[in-house]
């Protein structure tokens, strides 16, 4: 029997950005579409614009709902009627606008069953503000729409790194008060169980980064590793997580320590994507765990700099789609043994102290 086709979805981002162009790159490679059905959550003029631009041979085909998309095509899901302005390279809040149009009609979808992993063209996180977008980014909007109460996580992520974050989009001068032991051991619990469950390590060992430089060197440069995350690495090894650390991240990074690991939780945003992006070159993806969609997208921005030149990469992007099929898979492939647990046997206690026959109780299995 054929295994069915994932289906992806994939919202176009920014339109003045190398959100069209990446896609259209990745689906000129026939072979794609026998690994996925493709859906863009976008705009056919917009999309044609770009084609044309760029003078690239991509062909697409227009639907009206994500139930109308065929295997063996790259769809395209109108989300809008509205005439868009393309500018090139150029910020706008149209170009806004119609970043945030796509990617809302994709999470109406994901929550009627419509596709089964998301992936995301890069959006202009200032254009995209409006009433119906006060989020940093992609994660915080995505977890609040689907997220269903759960906390998400961001991972940077290729073959060899897997590094996530504590704090995310978030002022510099805001970390320190951000860095709890709290915090710290909620993040490394997804960290964890996503290890386990979305990449199938079985036992995953994490090392936690130190917020001050050189690990506070004893309190004298800072004294958070002493009171904050040493007392939550503790914690965390009392629960069976292994977490190890804190390290410094200059010589972590520096002597080659993160491949002796499966995950590296660092404090902030640039501590960990900074060395993340230097050693994952074009590779890079970036997945957002701890939700019930998989989401993953590349780990660039819009690039408006060279928006419109033809010469953005699209190796990361079609990176985050091998990523996100094979993390649905490994889901399915984590959850089905759960699905259907044997009873567990029980005697029963007799008045007279002697054991009764076996007794059958259903227990609910624990991830």
């Amino acid at each position: 029997m054929e295994e069915r086709k994932i289906r992806v979805a994939i919202t176009h981002g920014d339109t003045n950005g190398i959100g069209y162009e990446v896609i259209l790159k990745t689906f000129a490679n026939p072979t794609m579409l026998e690994l996925c059905t493709p859906i863009i959550y976008g705009s056919p003029k917009v999309a044609a614009y770009h084609r044309k631009a760029l003078d690239l041979p991509t062909n697409f085909s227009i639907i009206e709902q994500a139930q109308d998309a065929q295997d063996g095509r790259l769809n395209l899901l109108a989300t809008f009627e509205d005439e868009v302005k393309v500018e090139m390279g150029q910020p706008s809040k149209e170009a806004g606008e119609a970043a945030l149009k796509a990617l809302d009609r994709a999470m109406t979808d994901f929550r009627a069953g419509l596709y089964d992993v998301l992936v995301t063209a890069p959006i202009n996180k200032n254009t995209i503000q409006s009433d119906l977008f006060h989020f940093h980014g992609h994660t915080e909007y995505i977890e609040q729409s689907v997220g269903d109460g759960q906390k998400a996580l961001m991972i940077l992520m290729n073959d060899t790194l897997r590094v996530a974050l504590v704090t995310t989009h978030l002022p510099i001068k805001d970390v320190a008060a951000a860095i709890t032991k709290e915090a710290i051991m909620e993040k490394a619990r997804i960290f964890h169980q996503s290890l386990k469950r979305d990449l199938r390590i079985s036992n995953p060992r994490i090392a936690v980064l130190a917020l001050n430089p050189h690990a506070g060197d004893g309190g004298v440069l800072g004294t958070e590793e002493q009171t904050v995350i040493q007392p939550a690495i503790e914690e965390l090894a009392k629960e069976g997580v292994q977490a190890f650390g804190p390290y410094a991240a200059d010589g972590f990074f520096g002597s080659g320590a993160y491949s002796r690991f499966d995950g590296v939780l660092a404090m902030y945003h640039d501590q960990g994507l900074a060395p993340f992006k230097t050693l994952a070159l074009e590779n890079g993806v970036n997945f957002t765990a701890g939700l019930p969609i998989v989401r993953t997208s590349p780990d660039h921005g819009t690039a408006f700099d060279i928006a419109g030149k033809g010469v953005a990469d699209e190796q990361s992007f079609r990176q985050a789609i091998y990523a996100a099929i094979d993390i649905w898979r490994n889901r399915q492939q984590y959850d089905e043994p759960l699905a259907n647990p044997l009873p567990k046997l029980y005697h029963e206690k007799r008045e007279d102290g002697e054991k009764a026959r076996f007794t059958v109780k259903k227990e609910q299995p624990k991830s």
